[in-house]
């Protein structure tokens, strides 16, 4: 049987794992809203809508984010996922959660092994999403709590050169991140060596502080590094205002000892350096400074 990955939400990440997979000789499906953004040798099928068919189906992949009304994939295909592991087709299922499910741990670090404390609406969604995949029987299900993800497209140097980015302070506060293509990689890794039941950190070596990121981003653009904005007067909406209530470190040796996965960027730096390449900005020259006419 060919090996086929259904990509469930065929989003930024799945993009990223295609290749890996299409090269390979593998059939990747994924789920989309609209059709029109085709992808070269992704089948893309417009779903939610005709019933979706897991026949042929050996590997899943679902990055669709939950809501208070629990997992969307789930409410649709929970039975026809029950099935397919009963009758032993699928070999692996990857679910893409997030760190917020381990909450606030003021700064100190943090591993699979910790227990899930989330803090956030959006934590304890995917803490009782995670659990409702996992009551699935027999499901080969692997989980992968990812850190924030950037990538080209998703870095800070359009804010910078449109000049709406802020240098963010608050004391004390460090993110995890991960650059989507290690992402990928790891993904590929469990795909090769599964482990039903497993869950793994996705992050990079260098949980650092908002500001020294966007700092360097400027940096490498020639731009002035924007100055600081105290976090009690930054004027954030609720939203933003929450991912600075979790403070922690999220570690990562987990994907190391047991997928033997090499980080492409293991820090912010690096990552950063390879998606101003990407996004072709080597010719953005700084805006000069005049003196008239």
């Amino acid at each position: 049987m060919m090996k086929t990955l259904l990509c469930l939400g065929f989003g930024y990440t799945a993009r990223a794992l295609a290749p890996l997979l299409l090269q390979a000789g593998w059939r990747v499906i994924g789920t989309t809203r609209s059709a029109e953004d085709a992808v070269p040798g992704v089948d893309l099928i417009t779903w939610p809508g005709a019933p979706l068919s897991l026949d042929g189906v050996t590997h899943i992949l679902s990055s669709v984010g939950p809501t208070e009304a629990g997992d969307p994939v789930l409410a649709e295909l929970a039975d026809a996922l029950a099935a397919a592991a009963r009758g032993d087709t699928l070999e692996w299922v990857g679910y893409l959660s997030t760190t917020a499910v381990y909450g606030d741990h003021d700064g100190a670090w943090v591993d699979e092994d910790t227990a899930v404390t989330p803090s956030s609406q959006r934590g304890r969604w995917r803490v009782a999403a995670e659990a409702d995949w996992q009551a699935i029987p027999d499901l080969p299900l692997h989980i992968f709590r990812l850190a924030g993800i950037y990538g080209p497209g998703r870095g800070p140097f359009a804010k910078l050169m449109a000049g709406k980015a802020r240098r963010i302070v608050k004391p004390g506060q460090v993110f995890s991140r991960i650059h989507v293509d290690d992402i990928a990689q790891a993904l590929a890794a469990s795909i090769a060596q599964p482990d039903p039941g497993a869950i793994y950190n996705l992050c990079d070596d260098d949980p650092a502080p908002p500001q020294d990121v966007l700092g360097f981003a400027a940096e490498l653009l020639g731009l002035p590094i924007p100055a600081e904005v105290p976090f009690d007067e930054a004027g954030m909406t609720p939203m933003a205002r929450s991912f600075y209530g979790e403070n922690k470190r999220v570690a990562n040796q987990r994907i190391k000892d047991e997928l033997e996965v090499e980080l492409l960027y293991p820090t912010y730096r690096e990552g950063l350096r390879a998606v101003r390449a990407a996004e072709d900005l080597e010719a953005f020259t700084p805006p000069q400074e005049t003196t008239g006419v």
